[in-house]
């Protein structure tokens, strides 16, 4: 390592924008907005890689870095002229965080450093503002014992609300000089009591101990959940930013904001922010004050509004996207500490890339680049059914859009413990901070009494996608329970409540959602994105419900059709069990005489939703006792049902059982032993086929055998099909369809270039070859695999995203060797994998044609699947 310190500021821009490895994105960012002339208090930034040393070094700093930051706060007193430490022209930094990537409240901000009891002194009367420099003493306090030293927050909390009500004042801009003097020797008083040692004077040790603590928060728990939540890795650490104090607080022609350069929630192109005079940092934000609207400035302030808009235009139009901004007015002087991109809602996302593409600002592929296609879940969840009564008892501010159903909690913990067993929950607090991240994330919504449109819980929650309701002033909250003031409504632990965080709006009980529908931006990004894509989508349905739900969300055929999915429900199991219970072929062929109409007429139904569309469907795959009841009262009733006796029932049940049915007598090896199973299932995909092509619809069908581990396996299964197939074409005309396989075994994997000899297709059941190919059980591997991805064993959850390493080398074999046979064979993946970004980028990699999701992430894999053909044509 070389330099440790670059400055920007001051006429000096030692970095720019696109160096946000090295100096995270805050500080590339205050470099690049000194770099083109905007106001910006000079400072350094000290880099990732330092923090990046010091944890790989057991906490310790490389050799000089000290020496160079002494170097840096002397080049500051230059450029400033004034001193760090010294009474007669005091210099005061501020200490902040700042990763490559945007953490918003995961780390933490210490402001006024080099301040004692000299300097303060030595500030009151350069200044003549007592309760000016007071306010600054006690939030240093305060900041400091909290960020560097644990000590709670709520400890210092607690002093100042005591103090405001002593006082009869509601704020604390209503204190005077003396009660801040008084509050900062009880800050003093709380620290020591909880450090066990004095604050420290010397303006020196309190600069290197706020660096230590800003490269410490790297590791703490909330950071490494968040970038766990937010998939966020490969980062050397965070930077740490050290900058000139300028003072938001010195008095009513001061303030401080933040701003959005367009509507982060809805991505209206308006100016979306809030500011507060005569306040500091994080009061805009903390939710102790409630902040004014951004459009009340043009009237206290004018020509800081009007220069807060053209820099709003000049930063959007550099770097082309949406910015958010922070601010502070010193005695009317305006200053710019912070821009960066800015956390939007799905809905906002999808908007501003459309609307600046519209605009000329950036092309289609940079707009199908914004979005994340992850995000596009947000606007497939439910949204409140506009006929549903609502029994609204509070409103607050329309925070973070969307519709939210849940049990109340109070406190993160709660909600990570609820959500665990299963429980939708809605997190409520007075106000959120960092602490609260795991909390948020397992919460199906957010409701805070306190807090503006850009406090943490607003700016947090809208980058998670989750509703939120923030800054319902008349909501008290407690610690087991909210009220609502001026009313008797009480909400517990546990009480079901709903939340509009489009509308702001706090309702008791379960409000009744319904599916949204694609149109407007996101069905022209989506447009633009099957214009760009090379791979197909399809979906995994079963139903012509789903079918027709996932064509409307752009489905290009069904991928997965599973039949067994057909044999339940009351007026199929019994003949499906008479099947099984059967003692011979014939007593078997007879039980499925009745369910072949009853499979005939599903097919016909998913082939008219299909219309024009192939449809993939997979023959019998789940082993026989999964349709046999197990507790004794069901066998019971089965053996009544079907007039036998209950030990019949239980000796067909124990003669199936299997020690691991994963790897049983299931799938293709049922058609081998039963082959009037998939006989019955053949033929009714050939009169269904036949039947509705009568009727003027175009139908594709393909037959999938399952779990095939040789090639012989498919070449008996592939000739009883043909046979089947001709058997129907004899009597009700020919028609066109492709017989393939399922890659989901290891072998047939390796073996692909003798599979493909009898497959028209593959497609990959990544569900089951992760499992055999790891030999981890799905059902059971959720004991361990948190613990493997926790500790860092595995990067990611195999069953979620696709292990590239191991699976991956399959695929690509399956791939290659089925081409090497058959150079124009149809590849694709039906396992869950196939709704995953990340995945369908391996997938267009390797050369599929086609992937196949839920119908849900249909809209997700179209965007996924586009941002990989254009990730492959810029590399």
């Amino acid at each position: 390592m070389g330099r440790y310190a670059y400055a920007f500021g001051g006429g000096v821009a030692d970095g720019d924008a696109g160096m946000k490895e090295l100096l995270g994105g805050k500080g590339a960012n205050l470099a690049e907005m000194a770099r083109i002339g905007l106001p910006v208090p000079p400072g350094f930034t000290l880099t990732t890689e330092v923090c990046k040393e010091y944890w790989d070094g057991d906490q310790s700093y490389p050799d000089g870095f000290w020496d160079e930051v002494d170097s840096a706060v002397a080049a500051l007193e230059a450029t400033t002229g004034k001193k760090f430490g010294d009474a007669e022209a005091p210099l005061l930094l501020s200490c902040r965080s700042g990763a490559a990537v945007s953490m918003p409240g995961m780390m933490d901000t210490v402001l006024n450093l080099g301040l004692n009891s000299q300097v303060a002194e030595s500030m009151i009367e350069l200044t003549g503002n007592e309760r000016f420099v007071w306010d600054l003493y006690r939030r240093l306090v305060n900041m400091f014992g909290d960020v560097v030293m644990g000590v709670d927050h709520e400890h210092f909390e607690e002093a100042l609300t005591a103090m405001k009500a002593d006082r009869g004042v509601e704020n604390d801009t209503d204190l005077s000089a003396g009660d801040l003097k008084a509050l900062t020797s009880q800050y003093m008083e709380i620290y020591k009591a909880h450090t066990g040692e004095e604050f420290p004077s010397d303006p020196k040790e309190q600069l290197k101990k706020s660096i230590n603590a800003v490269y410490a928060s790297w590791m703490v728990r909330r950071a490494v959940k968040y970038r766990e939540i937010n998939k966020i890795t490969g980062l050397l650490g965070t930077a740490v930013n050290v900058q000139t104090m300028v003072y938001g607080n010195l008095g009513e022609q001061s303030g401080t904001g933040v701003a959005f350069t367009r509507d982060p929630a809805t991505g209206e192109d308006v100016f979306y922010g809030e500011f507060l005079m005569n306040a500091q940092g994080e009061d805009v934000v903390a939710g102790i004050r409630t902040p004014l609207p951004i459009i009340q400035l043009k009237d206290i302030q004018p020509a800081n509004h009007a220069r807060l808009l053209e820099i709003k235009d000049i930063l959007e139009k550099h770097y082309l996207d949406i910015q958010d901004l922070e601010f502070t007015i010193e005695n009317g002087e305006f200053f710019m500490l912070q821009t960066r991109t800015g956390k939007r809602t799905a809905m906002a996302a999808v908007r501003i890339a459309v609307e600046m593409c519209e605009e000329g600002m950036i092309d289609r592929e940079t707009a199908l680049m914004r979005v994340d296609p992850d995000q596009l879940d947000q606007l497939l969840h439910p949204m409140f059914d506009p006929q549903a009564e609502r029994n609204v008892v509070a409103q607050g501010l329309s925070a973070s859009p969307g519709a939210a159903v849940g049990r109340a909690v109070f406190t993160a913990d709660e909600a990570e413990e609820w959500a665990e067993k299963g429980e939708a929950v809605i997190l409520v607090r007075s106000e959120t901070s960092p602490e609260d991240i795991g909390g948020m994330h397992a919460a199906k919504g957010i409701l805070t009494s306190r807090g503006g449109m850009t406090s943490h819980a607003a700016v947090v929650a809208r980058g998670m996608g989750t509703p939120c309701v923030a800054g319902c002033g008349k909501l008290n909250v407690g610690a087991d329970q909210a009220t609502v003031e001026g009313t008797d409504t009480v909400i517990a632990e546990g009480d079901w409540i709903s939340i509009d965080g489009s509308e702001g709006q706090v309702m008791l009980g379960q409000v009744e959602t319904i599916q949204p529908t694609l149109s407007g931006n996101i069905d022209k990004l989506l447009a633009w994105a099957d214009g760009a894509r090379t791979l197909g989508v399809r979906t995994n349905a079963d139903t012509p419900e789903d079918s027709e739900r996932a064509r409307g969300f752009g489905a290009e055929g069904i991928g997965l059709c599973r039949t067994e999915h057909m044999f339940f429900g009351e007026d199929r199991i019994p003949a499906v069990r008479e099947m099984i219970l059967a003692d011979d072929e014939a007593g078997r062929r007879e039980a499925l005489t009745h369910l072949l109409p009853m499979q005939r007429e599903d097919f016909e139904g998913i082939f008219t939703a299909m219309d024009g569309l192939p449809v993939t469907i997979r023959l019998l795959d789940p082993p026989l006792h999964e349709f046999l009841p197990i507790e004794e009262e069901a066998q019971q009733q089965m053996a009544d049902r079907m007039g036998i006796t209950i030990d019949r029932v239980r000796e067909k049940v124990e003669m199936l059982k299997e020690f691991n049915p994963m790897l049983g007598h299931r799938g293709c090896r049922l058609g081998i032993t039963y082959p009037e199973i998939y006989e019955m299932q053949v033929r009714a995909i050939g009169e269904a086929s036949c039947n509705v092509q009568k009727q003027g619809v175009t139908v594709y069908p393909e037959i999938m055998i399952p779990l095939i581990g040789t090639a012989a396996e498919l070449k008996f299964l592939r000739e009883l099909t043909e046979r089947v197939m001709q058997e129907v074409f004899e009597t009700e005309g020919i028609l066109d369809y492709l017989c393939g396989t399922m890659i989901e075994i290891p072998r047939a994997a390796l073996t692909a270039g003798a599979v493909a000899e009898y497959a028209d297709f593959f497609s990959f059941g990544t569900n089951d070859l992760t499992q055999m190919a790891f030999g981890y059980s799905r059902d059971d591997a959720g004991v361990f695999l948190p613990e493997y991805v926790g500790k860092k064993i595995l990067p990611e959850d195999p069953f979620v995203s696709l292990d590239v390493e191991g699976v991956g080398m399959l695929v690509e074999a399956g791939v290659k060797g089925g081409r090497r046979t058959k150079p124009d064979l149809k590849v694709g993946i039906c396992g869950e994998h196939g709704g995953d970004p990340a995945s369908i980028r391996f997938c267009h990699a390797v050369g599929m044609d086609y992937v196949s999701c839920s119908p849900f992430r249909v809209p997700i894999a179209r965007l996924a699947a586009a941002q990989s053909a254009i990730a492959g044509r810029e590399e």
